[in-house]
């Protein structure tokens, strides 16, 4: 049993779809689960949707239309027979959609954003289940939902670990070709849930945890798992093996070729991770698995963009310590700020965070009441791993450093 995902960039367009079948042609496609995601920058035109819902109700329908008509020409492309029944099957999503906005009467965002975001999932996985049944791949459509339970923390929910293993254990077809959603779960009312951006990976660990599969394979446009993203950073470098240690700490620092949660079940089973080129499936990609820490063992770059930098003093020059320091945990925790760095003196502390749920300015009136506030937006966070002074120096290079902080084996720098 293998596991398979692809992310939104393989499946842009109708060649990306047909680069699939190829993969699938190319590696065998029995006993295989294949994780896709939304198609192209569907779920950040799926945002514009729910944006428009809330705040300019005039453009919801054109928002809608857009999406509609990306995904209509994708299905012209691959489908000479308009009459198809994959077209009936779109429709469907796009008229439950509009049936969701009519019949709603939540005001909550996150939960609106859940019930309406996954629709770029459901339509992919149904175009391209459509698409290889017609070539003779003969597949079976899975709606993820019915197989993945989580909490109902709307945007980032929890997986219910039991339940999900007793629903892939008793109800999936292991020994066929499987075309499921990734990102996606529901909660026990069966309002669908999702796992947070980027969380098709962690889908995948999912399943083949419950599954007791043999690999994940994370199908994407680079040759595997680079050693810095290639649209920040030049002469990047393939990495070939990588330890679950190690990638979960680049994950955790924000390595975005893999989402920091999909390396914890993989581990627990040790089921060996590969990062492969869609473009050339025969290659040998990058390996994540139990075994040495790096190769080759050179420094790795992250860069996290659009951070919050908040610095705090005490008002009376008092120390900072741990009944402050808990305080201001518990109003991070409050305003679902996550956390990057911290630093802190005997007067000050200091804190990088991102600013996911849009309370940046809850939580400045929260501190203000408490402490001195600095609050610097829009800046990078840098960490490097397996640092050296050389590293260090280039990234520093034409930046203004606002925090530096250097541990064994990995320094973060935040930059203006």
């Amino acid at each position: 049993m293998r596991v398979y995902k692809f992310g939104g960039a393989s499946v842009k367009d109708a060649n990306g779809v047909k680069n699939i079948a190829k993969v699938l042609q190319t590696t065998g496609h029995e006993k295989t689960l294949v994780v896709i995601s939304a198609m192209g920058k569907t779920t950040n035109s799926m945002e514009l949707v729910v944006k428009n819902y809330f705040e300019n109700k005039a453009n919801l329908q054109s928002a809608i239309h857009d999406v509609i008509k990306y995904h209509n020409d994708i299905l012209v492309d691959l489908f000479e027979n308009n009459r198809h029944q994959v077209f009936v099957d779109v429709k469907s999503f796009f008229d439950e959609l509009n049936a969701f906005f009519k019949s709603n009467k939540s005001p909550d965002y996150n939960y609106v954003y859940d019930q309406v975001i996954g629709y770029g999932e459901l339509i992919s996985t149904t175009i391209i289940s459509h698409y290889l049944n017609e070539i003779g791949l003969k597949s079976n459509w899975v709606d993820v939902r019915e197989f993945l339970k989580t909490d109902n923390y709307y945007r980032r929910s929890n997986v219910n670990w039991e339940a999900t293993q007793e629903n892939i254990s008793s109800k999936l077809n292991a020994n066929v070709l499987n075309i499921t959603q990734g990102f996606l779960g529901s909660d026990a009312n069966n309002f669908t849930t999702t796992l947070g951006r980027e969380g098709s990976d962690y889908t995948a660990a999912i399943f083949a945890y419950c599954l007791n599969a043999n690999s994940v394979t994370i199908w994407k446009d680079v040759p595997g798992v680079l050693n810095a993203d290639p649209r920040y950073f030049d002469n990047t470098q393939l990495l070939h093996q990588i330890s679950y240690r190690e990638a979960i700490e680049l994950a955790f620092y924000g390595a975005s070729v893999i989402h920091p949660k999909t390396l914890q079940p993989l581990q627990r089973k040790e089921i060996p991770l590969y990062v492969k080129s869609f473009l050339n499936p025969e290659e040998a990609g990058t390996c994540v698995s139990k075994g040495q820490a790096l190769v080759p063992e050179i420094p790795c770059f992250i860069v996290k963009k659009n951070q919050v930098l908040i610095s705090l003093s005490s008002l009376d020059f008092s120390y900072i310590m741990e009944e402050n320091i808990s305080e201001i945990f518990s109003l991070l925790h409050l305003y679902k700020m996550k956390v990057d760095v911290i630093q802190n003196s005997a007067i000050s502390f200091s804190v990088c965070i991102e600013n996911l749920y849009d309370n940046l300015e809850k939580l400045l009136q929260h501190l203000k009441a408490k402490f001195n506030v600095t609050c610097n937006d829009n800046v990078s966070l840098y960490t490097i791993r397996h640092y050296n002074d050389d590293a260090i120096q280039e990234l520093e290079k034409d930046k203004t450093v606002l925090l530096k902080q250097l541990t064994q084996g990995t320094v973060q720098i935040v930059t203006k």
